[in-house]
C-alpha cells in the first residue's frame, strides 16, 4: 500500500536543502510525495523552487512585514492543520531549525502523524544563541520520530537526550547533495543575468571577499561591529569584498549606512542560489554568520570565519576548515587579515576535510524511510 510523505519547509535554507531530496523520493520511492511551504521566505524561497523545479502542493504564504516569531508561529499552526486534516499524510518530513520546522512538527505530533527531521541532532546547548534557532532544533528534536543526522556528533547529541539509536540514521548533509547537483549545472555553462552582471562589476583579478549576515542575535551593535571590521579589512587595496545585504531592515540600515561609501565593497541584492555558489566558487575566503555556508564552502575549498560566539555545527572547527570569530572587530580584522595575507596558513584551511557529506544524504534518507514505513 502506498504511502503519503509531506514535506514541509518555509525558509531559502531549508529549500536548498530538501529540494534535491524531493526529487530523490519521487525518483526512488512508489509513495505519494506531496510539498508544502510557509513561504517563511517569500522572493529567496521562489528563487530556489524555481532553479530545482519544485512546484509546490500547498503554498501557505504566511510571511507579512514585522510579525512576531508568536504570531508566525500561530499562522503556521492554522495553516499546516488544514493542510494535514487535507492530505492526511504518513509522514511529515521537517528540515534544521527554523520557526516553520517546530511547528510543523508540532502539528503533525497533534494530529499522531509521524514525523522525520532531516539535519537532526545539531546543538549549541545554549538555548539563545542561535535564538531562536537553537531551542527550535530541540523541540523538533523531542517531537521527531525518525532522526536523519549529518555527523556522528549530531548522533551522539540524540542519544544522549534517549533518543533510541535503532530511529538515528547518519547521512551526511543534504546541502552537499544540492551543492554537487548545482555546481554540475555551473560547469556545464549555466549562465544567468545576474553572474553576466557580477562578472561586469566586479575585479575577480583580485581577492575576493565574500560576506553574508543575517543573524537575530548580531542586530543591532553587533552589525555595526561587522561592518566596521569589514572597512578595516577594505583598506587593502588587492581586495574587493562583496556582500549580498539581507532584506531585513536590522542588516539593511547599518550595512548601507556604514559601507555605501567604500570603493572596493560591492553591496548587491541577495542571490539566487546559483548565482550565490557560483560566487561562492570565485571567492578567495568567505565570512559569514550563515549555517548552512559553514557547510558549503569547505566542499569548494574555501576557509570561513563564521561571525557567532557558538555553532551547532563543530565538525568544522575541529576539521579546522572554519574559525568563530564572533560579532567582534577586532577577532574579524585580525583573522581576516591573515588568511589573506599568510599562505601557509590559508592553504591549511582550504584542504581541511569537510566533515559533512559526500554527497549521498538523500540516497541514504530515502532508504532508511522506506524500511521505516514498510
Amino acid at each position: 500500500m502506498k504511502k503519503k510523505i509531506l514535506v514541509c519547509f518555509g525558509t531559502r535554507p531549508e529549500a536548498i536543502k530538501m529540494c534535491s531530496l524531493i526529487h530523490k523520493l519521487k525518483e526512488d520511492s512508489t509513495d505519494v510525495i506531496k510539498v508544502c511551504v510557509t513561504a517563511q521566505h517569500r522572493e529567496m524561497l521562489d528563487q530556489v523552487l524555481d532553479f530545482f523545479e519544485i512546484t509546490p502542493d500547498y503554498d501557505l504564504n504566511i510571511m507579512k512585514a514585522n510579525q512576531s516569531l508568536n504570531e508566525l508561529s500561530s499562522r503556521i499552526f492554522m495553516k499546516i492543520d488544514a493542510v494535514l486534516v487535507d492530505f492526511n499524510p504518513d509522514l511529515v518530513l521537517v528540515h534544521g531549525d527554523t520557526t516553520t520546522s517546530s511547528v510543523c512538527a508540532w502539528a503533525a505530533f497533534n494530529r499522531k502523524v509521524k514525523v522525520g527531521h532531516v539535519e537532526a541532532g545539531l546543538r549549541t546547548f545554549d538555548k539563545t544563541s542561535p535564538f531562536p534557532e537553537e531551542l527550535n532544533r530541540q523541540i523538533t528534536g523531542r517531537i521527531t520520530d525518525y532522526h536523519f543526522a549529518p555527523t556522528t556528533i549530531s548522533k551522539e547529541n540524540l542519544i544522549a537526550e534517549n533518543v533510541l539509536e535503532s530511529n538515528i540514521k547518519v547521512t551526511g548533509n543534504t546541502v552537499i547533495d544540492s551543492l554537487y547537483w548545482t555546481v554540475g549545472k555551473l560547469k556545464n555553462n549555466f549562465k544567468n543575468e545576474v553572474i553576466d552582471n557580477l562578472t561586469a562589476t566586479i575585479d575577480f583579478t583580485k581577492k575576493i571577499v565574500l560576506v553574508t549576515g543575517h543573524r537575530r542575535e548580531n542586530f543591532g551593535e553587533g552589525f555595526l561591529n561587522i561592518c566596521k571590521a569589514l572597512k578595516e579589512i577594505a583598506n587593502d587595496t588587492t581586495v574587493e569584498i562583496v556582500y549580498p545585504v539581507h532584506l531585513n531592515p536590522n542588516v539593511q540600515k547599518p550595512v548601507t549606512e556604514l559601507l555605501s561609501d567604500c570603493s572596493n565593497i560591492h553591496l548587491i541584492a541577495p542571490l539566487d542560489y546559483p548565482s550565490f555558489v557560483w560566487l561562492m566558487m570565485q571567492s578567495y575566503l568567505i565570512i559569514t554568520d550563515s549555517g548552512g555556508v559553514q557547510e558549503e564552502a569547505p566542499s569548494l575549498g574555501k576557509p570561513v570565519l563564521v561571525m557567532r560566539n557558538t555553532t551547532e555545527r563543530p565538525e568544522a572547527v575541529t576539521a579546522g576548515t572554519v574559525r568563530l570569530v564572533g560579532a567582534n572587530f577586532d577577532s574579524i580584522v585580525e583573522n581576516g587579515k591573515e588568511l589573506l595575507n599568510n599562505r601557509t596558513i590559508y592553504q591549511h584551511m582550504a584542504k581541511a576535510h569537510n566533515p559533512y557529506g559526500d554527497g549521498k544524504a538523500n540516497e541514504r534518507i530515502v532508504t532508511f524511510i522506506k524500511q521505516k514505513l514498510e
